[in-house]
Parts: structure tokens; C-alpha cells; sequence
């Protein structure tokens, strides 16, 4: 089945980023501890919600978009990028921040096939949530129900399910049918 446009993720599908994701959870723990903020043995994306609960959101935020930053400039691109551009209109929804998908989109020459881009930092939610999803949808003029989104995560999965959309894995997912 052909969908009315296409929506990746973008870490994982289009593009690799070079981050050490470790690296990265270990930075944000100091700048919460720097605030008086235990982090505990949280992983990263439970501290990213204790940074909104004490109102450390804007820091740490600004931390983990320095890394994906560095992270889109060195990135690596990937096999499903080679079959852009598509005959439907193209989105990326991504767990990154939402200049660091700019960034790597550009460094890979994709930022011209892409219409809409969604990042952690654009909406009020982020992925497994559908509010992401549903943002490209409305911006690219298409129903929900006639996308396709395109992931690498059981949270992109979920998401995909949730905004009614169909999903495919971007290991399995056949591009030939929206060559341009």
C-alpha cells in the first residue's frame, strides 16, 4: 500500500548521530546536581522529566542539544536517506532535539526533501505520544490515517499507533513505491 507522505524518525532511520549517549546522561546529572537536583540512578529521559519537575528544564535541554548537536554535524547517514526525494510529501518526528535534526538533515543534503520537522523540543510531548505526529500531519496537509511512519523503536511504534497512523520499521520499509 502507498500512503499520501511519508514521516521518519531521524536517529536510527535517516541518520546515525554521533553521540555518546553515556557521555551525555553523565552531563546532565552534573548540571542537575549543579542545581541541587539529585538525579538518583535515573537514565537520561527520566532526568529530563525531573529536570521539568524542578525547573531545571531549559538546562538541561540546553546540554543534551550541545551533544546532538556535535552529534548531527558527525553523523553518519544512513540507507533509507539514499531514497529521498519521495512523489509525497516528507516529515521527520524525532526524540532530538529539533535543531539538531535540522542540522543533520542539512549536512546530509536531505533538508530540501523534508517539510516538516518535529523534534523533543517543538511540541509540548514527545514520542510514544502522538502530538508530534499528528503536528507534521496537519503542517503537510495530510490525514493521519493516509501516513506512514517510519521508525526504529517499539516508542516509534506506539506513537505511529496512537496518531492512527500505519507504521513500518525502517529495516523493512520499501521506499520504491514514492521515488520521485
Amino acid at each position: 500500500m502507498t500512503h499520501d507522505a511519508v514521516i521518519y524518525d531521524l536517529d536510527g532511520t535517516l541518520v546515525r548521530l554521533a553521540v555518546d549517549w553515556d557521555t551525555v546522561t553523565s552531563d546532565v546529572a552534573t548540571v542537575l546536581r549543579d542545581r541541587n537536583v539529585d538525579p538518583k540512578n535515573r537514565d537520561l529521559w527520566e532526568m529530563l522529566t525531573l529536570s521539568s519537575d524542578t525547573g531545571h528544564r531549559d538546562a538541561v535541554e540546553a546540554a543534551i542539544t550541545d551533544h546532538e548537536r556535535t552529534g548531527a554535524h558527525d553523523s553518519d547517514r544512513l540507507p533509507l536517506a539514499d531514497g529521498l526525494p519521495h512523489s509525497v510529501p516528507v516529515g521527520v518526528c524525532s526524540l532530538n532535539a529539533e535543531e539538531a535534526c535540522h542540522l543533520a538533515l542539512e549536512v546530509h543534503n536531505l533538508d530540501t526533501y523534508v517539510g516538516s520537522v518535529v523534534g523533543r523540543d517543538t511540541v509540548g510531548s514527545s514520542k510514544p505520544d502522538p502530538e508530534g505526529l499528528l503536528t507534521i500531519a496537519e503542517e503537510i496537509g495530510v490525514d493521519p490515517e493516509a501516513t506512514v511512519f517510519v521508525g526504529d523503536s517499539k516508542s516509534d511504534a506506539t506513537a505511529a499507533q496512537r496518531a492512527g497512523m500505519a507504521f513500518e520499521w525502517a529495516s523493512d520499509f520499501d521506499q520504491a513505491r514514492y521515488r520521485a
